[in-house]
């Protein structure tokens, strides 16, 4: 199936006592190219917190993206699949952060996590329609 999603964001907050350079080789790593936007905010208690952001539009892209997470990711997802995608057919996910530093691709629960989300094309848009055309999705990786 082509054309699954409409779009894709992976985010990340790298924290002051984190490691820019490795997040953002972590970043690549995860969506496959360096094109992604660093911006700076303060934090609760004053301290600074780098966002990287990257957004994938393309078919190819977000191919990528979720052949690079790796089978056990992937099976996760499957698993998970109607309550990772919502009513307005938006499907979510996390990684943990700290696994992927390590070199290693493994659902988030909560904390520290990549968050990747996507708007599923989906005609009409419904929610089972979204779950179908997703899974389809997953089995042609």
């Amino acid at each position: 199936m082509s054309g699954a999603f409409h779009w894709v964001r992976v985010r990340l907050f790298c924290y002051s006592t984190e490691n820019e350079q490795k997040l953002e080789e972590v970043m690549g790593s995860i969506t496959g190219t360096s094109d992604f936007t660093r911006e700076y905010t303060d934090g609760h208690h004053g301290n600074s917190i780098l966002i990287l952001d990257c957004e994938l539009t393309k078919d190819a892209q977000t191919r990528r993206l979720f052949s690079n997470l790796g089978s056990a990711v992937i099976e996760d997802i499957r698993s998970e699949l109607e309550e990772k995608i919502d009513d307005d057919c938006v499907f979510y996910t996390r990684l943990d952060k700290q696994k992927a530093v390590q070199g290693e691709f493994v659902t988030g629960h909560r904390g520290d996590v990549i968050s990747i989300t996507g708007k599923l094309a989906s005609h009409p848009a419904k929610k089972a329609v979204a779950v179908r055309n997703m899974a389809s999705f997953l089995d042609s990786l």
